[in-house]
């Protein structure tokens, strides 16, 4: 049966006029009056009075119609699969990125403080007036990695590309950008510094620590950041001058430079561990301003208690916005094409 065409029906709704103009449809049995208007008690009998919604109503019938008849449909389903497929490729691959990030950090556990900040200046160059810098991976570059607001992040950069050789040995749609794996790494440092708490808690026992961190720790928070996979890599390095010396810094340029990317004092606060290898001389520091402490301090409470919920979940929030500083995320990064199964010459 052929399609009913949406377009067919374009010329019975033109200049109609609330109640002066008519539409009659004839059948076998009798003629009716459809009257495209508001309902009328005086309408006879043999008057059909419809509202216009129901009369659109009947145009959605015919567009689907339309549709079914000429294998949109068909289209939409092959669209919903292709999407479902691009889903789990990335999906896949980023779980075997977070596993070698993850045994890299584990054999290397002191470069854990350069993976944070690397991730922290990357994407601190981002400047919001013109919209240029952000978590680029513009941080690999010779002329950046060697500024002074960078000293001491070389070998976490090292550690980054030497991960980034396996992890595009295996990548099926192309190589990881920096701009993601630097991101991720700092994700990775992020999740062993909640490991090793909960292993600290438990005495040390790394058993009852993983048992204690999978219990109550914070796994599930990272979806959004997880989302955010498709960055692009800048092509040279950020311009100079966008990142404080962090060990030098007052707190009130600290301040100023999270305020200046859409953070404030709270995420300041909780990124603590970001600023230095020296975390509890970072917070001394943060004390001392009156906006910040009482962050610092809810903080400090947060990571005295059993899962430390309140400090892992802002940490998650406050990174997964500065990871996204500056990108346009590309959901289709990294996907591939699949060959299709021609069924017709499957041998039964």
């Amino acid at each position: 049966m052929g399609g009913v065409s949406f377009l067919s029906t374009l010329p019975s709704f033109t200049n109609i006029n609330n109640r002066q103009q008519h539409l009659t449809l004839s059948s076998s049995h009798r003629s009716v009056l459809i009257r495209c208007c508001k309902t009328d008690p005086q309408v006879s009998d043999n008057t059909l009075s419809f509202h216009r919604r129901d009369v659109l109503k009947l145009a959605g019938t015919a567009v689907g119609m339309e549709l079914i008849g000429n294998g949109f449909i068909n289209h939409v389903d092959d669209a919903q699969a292709a999407d479902l497929n691009q889903r789990r490729q990335r999906s896949e691959f980023q779980s075997k990125i977070k596993l070698t990030l993850s045994k890299a950090v584990k054999a290397k556990p002191e470069l854990v403080p350069s993976l944070l900040t690397l991730a922290l200046n990357d994407a601190m160059t981002y400047d919001k007036a013109t919209k240029s810098g952000g978590a680029n991976g513009s941080i690999r570059f010779s002329s950046e990695i060697s500024r002074a607001e960078n000293a001491g992040l070389s070998d976490g950069l090292a550690l980054i590309e030497e991960a980034k050789k396996e992890i595009d040995s295996f990548s099926k749609g192309g190589p990881i950008s920096y701009a993601d794996l630097i991101q991720l790494a700092g994700q990775a440092a992020v999740k062993a510094t909640f490991l090793a708490s909960a292993i600290r808690k438990c005495g040390g026992n790394e058993e009852k620590g993983n048992l204690l961190y999978t219990a109550y720790g914070s796994s599930g928070q990272w979806g959004l950041f997880d989302r955010q996979f498709g960055r692009s890599d800048a092509t040279e390095a950020d311009p100079e001058g966008r990142i404080p010396l962090w060990g030098k810094a007052t707190v009130q340029e600290m301040k100023d430079k999270f305020i200046a990317v859409g953070l404030g004092p709270r995420q300041l606060a909780v990124m603590s561990a970001f600023l230095g290898p020296d975390q509890a001389a970072t917070e001394e520091l943060l004390a001392s301003d009156p906006q910040v402490a009482p962050w610092v301090q809810k903080y400090q409470r947060s990571r005295e208690t059993v899962s430390q919920t309140d400090y892992e979940v802002d940490l998650i929030t406050a990174l997964t916005k500065l990871s996204g500083l500056g990108q346009q995320i590309n959901y289709e990064a990294y996907t591939y094409p699949v060959e299709r199964i021609n069924l017709s010459k499957l041998k039964l």
